[in-house]
């Protein structure tokens, strides 16, 4: 690429070196403070509603941040050229069958002030010499906001390479209208989907967390197809790395069956929306979905099957992680940080109905022994489960989704890294 100013000196260019290879170690930290709020810029209510979406856009700034501080270390404070590699290609191929244009120009603009600042805080601690403060800044700067034009450049033309080769783009165009609450005629949509709309739907995401195996995401849709027996499928690409899928029936569909196909599925996740019936029901599951799998996904949990009907008081929970933390110390007490057995006991005991000998069933333990922890669970528990049962249910639920939840946000941060993506608080 044709360079725009000079090379920095020797003694800058090693500045430069130093506190990249510094801040590699933080890349996780870096991302955080700034994904979401360059996401959150664009004001695209598609592109937030998918957690799938919002975790490859993570990926991207990831990239972009790796690639900078990299090049830096290599040939420190030169003009570096943006990496748009194949995750990223498959990204901007799935914004454009969905018909969602994020203005990557907003989404830089904000990261880049975010980001600018923290170099600023780096240099300032590491820079003691006023002179080379200023070269350092001068030089970086300059290749920070090269890099940001380059950047936003090479996306949008990897966007029109894009819609020059998308085949299916209209029918994923039209689920896209639906899910976002379009209107739209019945038989209009069963034509063009050519899937009934008037019976009974559920909507399911499945996902995977590396683009590597999406082998292993096809013949999870397999499984669903020949799980479902008579009961019709619909299946759209919504990302490289999640399927949308809708069954439908004359009564609600049972998903045992499929629920059972699934879990010999390595690697794959669903989450499942509460049934529904005609367009409203078809749009109003797959909404409960993607619901159920933003939670999941926020709150870095690594459970295989969420119907969002068992965890929607959950999900209004965490939206706020702080509001989060505080209603689950101020529930459970010490007995957030007891015996994981003694909350399982106490947590399976409530969704028994206050059944012992069910709860002992659930189990697998003798009646007595789950007596002795729904007692000393109780015991720990601020708020006893006779006085409030729902706080405590769903304060354990909780815990039981988000083990970290009462953990510091400092020791958090250490132990955890970026495992709750998007999680505010």
């Amino acid at each position: 690429m044709e360079e725009l100013w000079l090379p920095p000196s020797r003694e800058v260019a090693d500045a430069i070196r130093s506190l990249c290879q510094r801040l590699l170690t933080e890349t996780d930290a870096l991302v955080d403070a700034f994904a979401r709020p360059s996401l959150v810029a664009q004001n695209d209510p598609a592109l937030l509603a998918d957690a799938s979406l919002v975790g490859e856009d993570r990926e991207l700034n990831r990239s972009d941040l790796v690639q900078w501080l990299t090049a830096n270390v290599q040939q420190p404070g030169r003009r570096v050229a943006p990496y748009v590699g194949p995750r990223t290609t498959a990204y901007i191929n799935d914004l454009v069958s969905r018909g969602i244009a994020p203005d990557f120009a907003v989404a830089w603009r904000v990261a880049l002030g975010i980001g600018w600042r923290r170099w600023l805080e780096e240099c300032v601690a590491h820079c003691a010499e006023p002179g080379l403060l200023v070269e350092v800044l001068d030089v970086t700067g300059q290749s920070l906001a090269q890099y940001a034009l380059d950047s936003v450049a090479a996306l949008r033309q990897a966007g029109l390479a894009a819609a020059m080769g998308t085949t299916d783009a209209e029918g994923i165009a039209l689920i896209q209208l639906i899910a976002g609450g379009a209107p739209m005629a019945e038989d209009f949509v069963e034509g063009r989907l050519r899937y009934k709309m008037a019976r009974w739907h559920v909507g399911l995401v499945l996902w995977i967390a590396d683009p590597q195996q999406a082998g292993v995401l096809e013949e999870a849709i397999s499984a669903v197809r020949s799980a479902a027996g008579d009961r019709s499928v619909l299946v759209a690409r919504a990302t490289a790395t999640s399927r949308w899928v809708w069954l439908s029936g004359e009564a609600a569909p049972d998903l045992h069956h499929v629920e059972k196909a699934l879990a010999t599925t390595d690697g794959v996740r669903v989450a499942v929306g509460r049934p529904g019936r005609g367009l409203e029901g078809f749009r109003s599951s797959h909404q409960d979905a993607l619901a159920a799998q933003a939670l999941i996904i926020r709150l870095g949990c690594d459970r295989r099957h969420t119907a969002y009907a068992d965890v929607e008081l959950i999900d209004a929970l965490t939206k706020d992680r702080a509001g989060a933390r505080r209603f689950v110390i101020n529930t459970l007490g010490p007995l957030a940080e007891a015996d994981p057995a003694l909350r399982q006991a106490l947590l399976t005991y409530v969704q028994c109905g206050f059944n012992t000998t069910r709860a002992a069933t659930n189990l697998y333990a003798h009646r007595n022994t789950v007596e002795r922890r729904v007692s000393r669970a109780n015991e720990f528990s601020a708020v006893k489960v006779e006085d409030n049962p729902a706080h405590v249910a769903a304060a354990l639920l909780l815990l039981d989704l988000a083990p970290d939840i009462v953990a510091s946000p400092q020791s958090r941060t250490h132990t955890t890294g970026s495992r709750c993506p998007g999680f505010a608080g």
